[in-house]
């Protein structure tokens, strides 16, 4: 859409700032214009879809009301309909009447109409929704098709799993390119990105071997290959990875990049671990086109992002951002980073791993085989000159020392802490031999943050209130009078789950006097709880509610990722 910034510029539906965001994160992505607004809030897809029906003077249609024919989807071949990118809905005589995000496409009109013999229709349609619509219809892989390559497993890959200790890397690297294994290994990879998966479990038992995916934080089993595949399998991933095939001792880490339709990159963190029966395989799948960097976006309530901008804009001191493993921690970091990253400022970050590229921000990846690990690196990002240090983690007195001078000599220094809560992370740094004094003289503002399930916008509904399950929460009656909570009922989008990406909830404790006096007098974590709740902090459960009363996710939803305050 060469023309369609230009478009929206003149009729004042984005700013010119807006666009040569969009612009610059279309380039990096490899992802349409159209797409890039959406994504970075500039404007919603409905808005857009009707702009450019009247535009162009074309109908908009919702894909997600047709259920369309076998017949006429058979009039376009797939590649085609992949390349361009449309869809064809129906068939009217002569006329081929075809759903495209670009109605201005006129060498995709041309090439449809030699490859079919029809006249072609145009409507225009959602993008995201087309997108959807392909993966529907054309590329998720049906469970017939995957039944027949079981089959062709069965009949042609034969390997002995008594002989996994003595078998050699040849014999191992032969299996794992037999042609069912690959094209195994590359379905278990395109319908994790297809699901929206963000982890890939592959799980060898005594009797039994499972692939699971955690799809919107959940684990779900897809599919139990035959157990005499693990070892191809599981060599043919490491080969991906570029990781030693003859070595299932040691765990292992690596990382796969492929591309799929569209151009678009895809990167998938490898950890390979030696169980009692095989090697369990977990892939993190990084995808940049879904790097959300716009801190509104996130999940922050009004206040909490006014404490955490006004924490991270300080000229010194430390943000420290915590939660388990997959809370989100990094997207978090990176949007501050985002948010800081000016021509002014020199940035270093140590990471491990380094998950996406930003650039203009100098970034290092860890290594401890050869000793550098962060409390290396942040003693030599001190002598870089540096304004602003992001540090992957805090994990011992060391790197944490270094963090707090730095942060006392005039830097501002992000990183993050593995704890349940916000005030639990001043215990943790206590315990790690941080003295009292250096804590209160340094951190701002200490963030904890979980990921909850939202509920899907195809197929919410609204519901009464719950009353007392959100008095069970822990709702205020104010709260629950002014509630408007919704459900999803379950549908195709959502794999009958009702529930559809996820969103996060944060919990923003500023370091204020009256904390800060208790840190001193070496309070308990409970006691400095209590004191930031006083001083208006909102906790992880209240931010919950907060997104149940708003019909962004369920009470259930809450009560399974928060705890009671």
């Amino acid at each position: 859409m060469s023309r369609l910034g230009e478009l929206l510029l003149r009729d004042q539906m984005i700013s010119p700032e807006q666009l040569q965001k969009a612009q610059e994160e279309s380039k990096k992505s490899g992802e349409r214009l159209g797409n890039s607004l959406v994504k970075l809030g500039a404007i919603q897809e409905e808005d857009l879809t009707q702009f450019l029906s009247r535009q162009y003077g074309v109908p908009a249609i919702n894909l997600a009301e047709f259920d369309i024919e076998v017949e006429v989807l058979a009039l376009i071949p797939k590649d085609v309909c992949l390349r361009h990118r449309v869809i064809p809905v129906n068939r009217a005589g002569s006329s081929l009447i075809v759903a495209m995000s670009d109605p201005s496409n006129i060498l995709a009109i041309d090439d449809l109409k030699f490859v079919t013999g029809y006249n072609i229709e145009v409507v225009v349609a959602a993008e995201l929704a087309i997108n959807q619509a392909l993966k529907r219809y054309y590329e998720t892989p049906q469970s017939a098709d995957l039944d027949k390559l079981m089959n062709e497993i069965e009949e042609q890959v034969e390997f002995d799993r008594q002989a996994d200790v003595s078998t050699n890397a040849i014999e191992l690297e032969k299996a794992s390119e037999d042609a069912p294994v690959v094209r195994l290994c590359n379905h278990i990879l395109l319908s994790a990105i297809n699901q929206g998966a963000s982890d890939i479990h592959i799980e060898p038992y005594e009797t039994s071997y499972r692939v699971r995916y955690r799809v919107d934080g959940v684990l779900h089993e897809e599919m139990t290959p035959p157990l005499k595949l693990k070892e191809p399998l599981s060599s043919r991933l490491k080969i991906m990875a570029h990781l030693d095939i003859a070595e299932r001792r040691l765990p292992q880490d690596g990382r796969i990049k492929i591309k799929i339709a569209g151009g678009k990159e895809m990167d998938f963190r490898v950890s390979v671990l030696p169980t009692l029966f095989g090697e369990k395989i977990v892939m993190r799948l990084l995808d940049k086109g879904n790097l959300q960097l716009d801190m509104t976006k996130l999940g922050f309530e009004v206040d909490q992002l006014g404490d955490f901008k006004k924490a991270i804009e300080s000229p010194f001191g430390m943000v420290l951002v915590t939660g388990p493993t997959g809370s989100g921690k990094t997207t978090t970091l990176y949007s501050a980073l985002s948010e800081l990253n000016q021509v002014g400022d020199n940035i270093s970050t140590a990471e491990d791993p380094v998950e996406f590229n930003l650039p203009g921000i100098n970034q290092v990846q860890m290594n401890d085989d050869i000793g550098l690990n962060f409390a290396a690196a942040l003693r030599s990002f001190l002598r870089q000159d540096p304004d602003i240090i992001m540090i992957g983690e805090i994990r011992d007195f060391e790197t944490a020392e270094i963090a707090v001078k730095a942060a006392l000599t005039g830097h501002l220094v992000l990183s993050t802490l593995h704890t349940n809560d916000a005030p639990s992370t001043i215990t943790r740094l206590l315990n790690m031999g941080v003295e009292p004094f250096l804590v209160t003289a340094s951190v701002q503002l200490v963030e904890a943050q979980r990921l909850i399930r939202k509920i899907c916008t195809e197929c919410k509904e609204p519901i009464e209130t719950p009353k007392d399950e959100l008095r069970a929460l822990g709702a205020k009656d104010q709260e629950i009078d002014t509630a408007k909570c919704f459900k999803g009922v379950g549908c195709s989008t959502c794999n009958n789950t009702g529930y559809k990406g996820r969103i996060a909830v944060y919990e923003c404790m500023r370091f204020l006097e009256p904390v800060k006096e208790l840190v001193l007098q070496g309070a308990s974590a409970a006691e400095l709880k209590a004191e930031a709740i006083r001083n208006g902090m909102r906790t992880l459960r209240m931010s919950g509610i907060s997104k149940v009363c708003g019909g962004v996710t369920t009470a259930e939803e809450v009560g399974r990722i928060t705890a009671n305050d």
